[in-house]
């Protein structure tokens, strides 16, 4: 995992769009679509609504979620509600192109996590995951403490008793993450500062989730200043 430092919060997203939107671009050349899933929180919806303005052909990009709060559809605290306020409802990408994790008015936890998996072997090699980071170094809905960090296999996993609410969550596993060719960590603030050092100076998995990240290609951590300020 490499670590990318920018000067200021602001300089992160407008970096990280800058690199997403060439990637896009060069991708739907090479391949004819870009397929990226996409991460919540704060960082992760401003990075997605200063792409919303940018030259890209959205007809060639698919996107869907590395996680999600397992909350009824339309729920604000979805990621994908707060990605379509930020950014996916303000551009011409298709409805097509556009698959959300499974809602709680869908059926169980568990039937969400079989259909996502089942969403997730149809879509087919993702070409970017991107990734918030907790203080607490877990990534998607992988937990410190929790079984999921060691679960196997490609696919979408229940989770349960987060202790961040809500407390069911659906996520990738570490394999499904790790399947994709790159895997950006986006990560901002003086509270991820802790964790961002754990991480690359390599911490134990079970005690840091993020640690056990790796792109098939490429795996970048970006940090504003306050997040790299220990490293």
């Amino acid at each position: 995992m490499k670590p990318v430092i920018h000067a200021d919060r602001a300089a992160l997203v407008a970096t990280v769009a800058d690199a997403i939107e060439s990637l896009i671009a060069e991708l739907a050349e090479r391949q004819g679509r870009a397929t990226i899933a996409l991460t919540g929180g704060s960082v992760g919806t401003e990075l997605l609504a200063a792409l919303a303005d940018r030259p890209i052909d959205w007809q060639r990009l698919v996107l869907t979620w590395s996680d999600e709060r397992f909350v009824e559809a339309g729920s604000s605290d979805r990621n994908a509600t707060q990605a379509r306020e930020a950014l996916i409802d303000r551009v011409a990408i298709p409805s097509t192109s556009v698959h959300e994790l499974p809602a709680a008015d869908d059926g169980s936890l568990d039937a969400a996590a079989e259909a996502a998996t089942a969403m997730l072997r149809e879509l087919g090699p993702i070409d970017l995951t991107l990734l918030g980071m907790g203080p607490d170094a877990h990534v998607a809905s992988l937990f410190p403490g929790l079984p999921g960090v060691h679960v196997g296999g490609s696919a979408v996993i229940a989770v349960r008793d987060s202790p961040k609410p809500p407390p069911e969550r659906l996520s990738f596993t570490l394999e499904a993450i790790n399947a994709s060719d790159r895997v950006w960590l986006v990560v901002a603030g003086a509270d991820k500062a802790d964790a961002a050092a754990r991480v690359l100076g390599g911490a134990d998995l079970a005690e840091a989730p993020a640690v056990g990240v790796a792109g098939r290609l490429e795996t970048l951590m970006h940090l504003d200043a306050e997040a790299a300020a220990q490293l």
